[in-house]
């Protein structure tokens, strides 16, 4: 998955997350201003409670389901009382019951209490309790209709004729105390007269007479059958308190606290998040800007982007393409660092060596031809040449150690292409062998050439593959006394390896002089030719065999001979 797709992953599901911890948390917040509000009105009206309210409110004592004392005294405030029943009408517990209760409900006592007659007064609600593993228990809960009661006060002295209430102050003061009121209606609806109500409507239709129950704890009306008037009382709702408790200004800054809370943590999380891996790339980016070629790390020097096993830590997981894309940019600005590195010590040693090696011939051709320019002296025809002799070895000496200093620079800093191309190696290392035994010069040395018993090809470049072998046999024949029997071999290893095998029996080497055989400028037999050769020859050929990803070993035994091994993969 790219670095897009993965980001609209996480931002989907962490878009989807953060609604749904939304919605819960709203819906908590209304749970909690539902409850509250139920709540208040249970503490106005315990008959707007349902049945799981008095689950935990009904105890047993002594082996009897009794009232707790908190729902009697709800009950108590309400002008209310309780009465419990098991499944048979027996009577459990009661609080502030009326007088003459029966100890034994039956059918028709328990229908009286619910609907009763309109004399008694009263209003009841009943619910039915369940218990785990026991018969459902009855809650009746009444109190008196003090709609009723005020309007059966007051109607013996309206004036139906006059449509006044004509209220005494002893009614007045108990419509006052229950917070009731009272009006006279016409038969059109019209209010005649009014106490206690101040924003009703003048008229009545019978829609809005409906709303008036609904509007009421209780409501009673009388109508006098000669005048068709209707007195109606009603006892008002109390004004509930849940909505401002709930939304108190204590409360909406608590709600507010909580709100900034969580805002402040949530985005400390996205920033956490998103930001802060940006933050530690940025950082990279700026390390690799000056020069410093690794990862961010922390005061205990260890990596922040990866685990102590190399794996990417969670939050920078989201960036993982952009962190493989920095470690290989670091990478390679590391690798060119190092090649610049080497390039200059390279160019230093190319240098140095240079004007080391360059001394000497150029001593010796300046100290010629100032002899040659001097007036003292006048030099014969054959002194001359001897001059001129000299000067020209000096000089092709130089040319070659300058082409071996250019090809030793270039190998070191692998700007020497290879032309490799599938050649026969036995007939390749055979034809150098022929072009050695016709050689003049070495007439004296004896050459064995012994080819693989099977073909043998090999991707190689045949003009610096030639320059190995020709490095290595010209060592044989240029340090070993005249007689030395040089033998020159070709084998395979498993078809994936061939080997050239060049041994002599002349005089072979010390182990020091092995262990700095392939060392630049170093010359380890035969002293007295030092005038002769670079110093450079095994080490461009070590070079040029590694450069055909090959190896090679030399064994030797001093007066015994050497043995060289080259093996190159196929």
């Amino acid at each position: 998955m790219n670095l897009h797709k993965r980001f609209m992953v996480q931002f989907f599901m962490q878009l989807f997350l953060l609604s749904l911890i939304f919605l819960i948390g709203m819906l908590t917040v209304w749970a909690v201003i539902g409850f509250n509000i139920s709540a208040d009105e249970i503490q106005t009206d315990l008959a707007q409670a349902d049945s799981s309210y008095f689950t935990n409110r009904i105890e047993i004592e002594n082996d009897k389901h009794v009232l707790k004392e908190n729902l009697e005294e709800l009950a108590e405030s309400q002008n209310g009382w309780l009465i419990l029943l098991d499944a048979k009408g027996s009577v459990l517990d009661s609080f502030n019951e009326p007088e003459a209760l029966p100890v034994q409900f039956d059918v028709s006592d328990f229908a009286d209490s619910l609907w009763g007659s309109s004399e008694e007064q009263r209003e009841f609600t009943y619910w039915e309790i369940e218990f785990l593993d026991e018969d459902p228990l009855l809650l009746l809960y009444g109190k008196n209709n003090i709609a009723q009661e005020v309007l059966d006060a007051a109607v013996p002295a309206i004036d139906w004729q006059q449509e006044n209430l004509n209220l005494s102050s002893e009614t007045t003061d108990k419509l006052e105390a229950e917070n009731a009121w009272m009006q006279l209606l016409s038969p059109e609806g019209k209010v005649l007269d009014s106490y206690g109500k101040t924003d009703g409507d003048a008229t009545y239709t019978m829609q809005q007479l409906g709303e008036l129950h609904a509007e009421n704890q209780s409501i009673a009306s009388s109508t006098n059958e000669e005048s068709g008037l209707t007195a109606v009382s009603g006892v008002e709702n109390l004004p509930s308190t849940a909505w401002e408790t709930t939304f108190s200004n204590q409360n909406l800054f608590i709600f507010a606290l909580i709100s900034l809370i969580l805002l402040a943590g949530g985005t400390f999380w996205y920033a956490r998040k998103f930001g802060a891996p940006l933050l530690v790339m940025m950082q990279w980016i700026e390390n690799l800007g000056n020069g410093q070629y690794k990862q961010p790390t922390n005061n205990k020097n260890t990596s922040l982007i990866t685990n102590n096993k190399g794996k990417i830590k969670r939050k920078y997981r989201l960036y993982k393409d952009l962190v493989h894309t920095l470690e290989q940019l670091t990478a390679t600005l590391q690798l060119h660092q190092n090649q610049q590195n080497t390039l200059e010590r390279t160019r230093e040693d190319w240098i140095s060596g240079l004007s080391h090696d360059l001394k000497t011939p150029l001593s010796s051709i300046s100290g010629y031809a100032q002899m040659l320019e001097s007036p003292d002296y006048e030099w014969s025809a054959q002194e001359t040449r001897e001059f001129a002799f000299i000067m020209n070895e000096k000089s092709a000496y130089m040319m070659e150690l300058l082409e071996e200093l250019t090809l030793t620079f270039r190998l070191k800093n692998q700007a020497l292409p290879l032309a490799k191309e599938p050649l026969d190696i036995n007939e390749f290392i055979r034809r150098i062998v022929i072009q050695f035994i016709n050689e003049p010069s070495n007439r004296k040395q004896h050459f064995t050439f012994t080819a693989a018993p099977q073909s043998i090809r090999a991707n190689i470049d045949p003009k610096w593959f030639q320059r190995i072998i020709d490095n290595l046999i010209a060592n044989a024949v240029k340090y070993n006394p005249s007689g030395t029997e040089i033998k020159i071999s070709v084998s395979a290893i498993e078809q994936h390896l061939f080997v050239v095998l060049i041994e002599d029996d002349g005089k072979g080497m010390e182990t020091e002089i092995l262990d700095k055989l392939f060392d630049r400028y170093y010359r380890g037999t035969n002293t007295h030719e030092t005038s002769t050769g670079t110093g450079l020859g095994l080490a461009i050929t070590k070079q040029l065999v590694q450069l055909h990803n090959g190896s090679i070993h030399i064994d030797s035994v001093p007066g015994k001979g050497t043995a060289v091994r080259v093996i190159v993969p196929v």
